[in-house]
């Protein structure tokens, strides 16, 4: 089985890497507590949005292809679940 190219997330991960060098400054520069949560609400907020964007490649070529091959949907389910449970 191949797997989808998802290179197309990279400069959203490069952003979410900034962001996060930008929290550490913040919290080492002493600045307000509201400001370093709102900074950490838009990377956990971005994470997401990477995270739904791969699992919907996922969903559509990786599942599908094992779907067609010997792989059961029940395996599928199952491996999908023990990730979102981590």
């Amino acid at each position: 089985m191949s797997h989808p190219c998802h290179d197309d997330q990279l400069n959203h991960l490069k952003r979410i890497e900034g962001q996060m060098r930008g929290i550490q400054n913040m919290v080492q520069d002493g600045k307000y507590c509201i400001e370093i949560l709102n900074q950490i609400k838009a990377v956990r907020n971005a994470l997401a949005r990477v995270e739904g964007n791969i699992l919907q490649k996922h969903l559509e070529s990786c599942l599908r292809d094992s779907l067609a091959g010997d792989e059961t949907f029940d395996e599928k389910v199952k491996e999908l679940l023990a990730v979102w449970k981590r």
